[in-house]
């Protein structure tokens, strides 16, 4: 019985910090302070792929979390031909304005250029780079 009793109480606790959150959100977006997402999508030249994934996976993302980027995930299309030359990935920022000193950060960053520089010797990975930032709706259970 006491157990239920806490149980149930943890349970109201747990959706009153979600329906605050919600509020908080709506807020933060109101006045322009929420995070925003970013989405990229990479076009790797022909046989590429496997190159800039390992990129990614060795170098990429930590130095996205250096700079401050928060990784949220990474796809590949299941179906060809882009299954065979693309990258989708989305990123997390505090604010654009945030992201873009991110970016900015990365860039410039010799860590990144020297990776950057070492998995092209063999010749140019992407071809192409998609950027679209996204806010979230306020029925997202993404924020």
């Amino acid at each position: 019985m006491r157990l239920r009793r806490l149980l149930w109480l943890l349970l109201g606790f747990a959706l009153m910090m979600v329906a605050m959150n919600r509020e908080s959100n709506s807020e933060e977006v109101a006045k322009g302070r929420a995070r925003v997402f970013e989405i990229r999508t990479y076009t790797t030249e022909p046989g590429k792929l496997p190159d800039l994934l390992k990129r990614f996976r060795e170098h990429t993302t930590k130095l996205f979390e250096k700079h401050g980027m928060t990784n949220i995930g990474y796809w590949v299309p299941a179906d060809e031909p882009r299954s065979q030359d693309t990258l989708i990935y989305l990123l997390a920022h505090e604010s654009r304005e945030a992201a873009k000193r991110s970016w900015d950060g990365f860039r410039a960053d010799p860590e990144w250029n020297q990776a950057r520089e070492a998995s092209e010797a063999s010749g140019k990975i992407v071809k192409k780079v998609v950027s679209v930032f996204v806010n979230p709706t306020d029925f997202s259970g993404l924020k």
